[in-house]
């Protein structure tokens, strides 16, 4: 059990239900750890901006994004965004082997090597980022822009916080349809 309470839609302020509302029509929940964060609306409303901007913006194929993610989630042993991101990657057309067998991705055939390239990042980034040698960032260069190596670093560097965030907190997996909101009537439904 998560070691803070996660707060519904009714406990917090209009802004914050809005927030709760586009992020219910975009995923069917909002995730606990969002929940967790609505403690602090502040920190709340920035994370979602930020988190929003690491994942949507950029050159970086928001699929490779999330194969980083789903590695250093991995590496990190945490299974609350192991969970999340998982579905994500998968739904983005990563395969159940790709990410069942991820910790093997140098051997496998099917990245390319500059998808091996990001997964290396990741996994260095992640156990020690001062283990970045030179050679490693001259690889990196060959295939990403300076721009691109900033996407790729802070989708890894906004994990390896999420991930340590949950794990502290023994954050639970989120259910579809949890957070306190309700999924819309369908169409020529009404509600009785």
């Amino acid at each position: 059990m998560s070691r803070i309470s996660r707060l519904d839609r009714s406990e917090v302020t209009p802004d914050l239900a809005a927030l709760y509302d586009k992020v219910f029509a975009q995923r069917g929940n909002v995730p606990n750890m969002f929940r967790a964060m609505a403690h602090r609306p502040e920190i709340f409303a920035t994370m979602q901006a930020h988190f929003a901007a690491v994942l949507n913006t950029g050159t970086v194929p928001t699929r490779l994004k999330e194969l980083i993610i789903v590695r250093t989630s991995q590496v990190n042993q945490t299974p609350y965004c192991l969970a999340s991101h998982t579905i994500l990657a998968r739904g983005l057309g990563w395969t159940d082997e790709q990410l069942n067998h991820l910790a093997d991705w140098a051997q496998r055939d099917d990245f390319t090597a500059a998808e091996k390239s990001a997964l290396r990042l990741a996994e260095t980034v992640t156990r020690n980022a001062h283990a970045v040698t030179d050679e490693q960032f001259a690889e990196l260069r060959t295939y990403y822009s300076e721009g691109e190596v900033v996407e790729l670093l802070c989708a890894i560097g906004l994990f390896n916080y999420f991930n340590r965030f949950n794990d502290a907190l023994l954050m639970e997996p989120t259910k579809p349809g949890e957070g306190g909101c309700v999924a819309p009537e369908p169409a020529g439904t009404a509600a009785h």
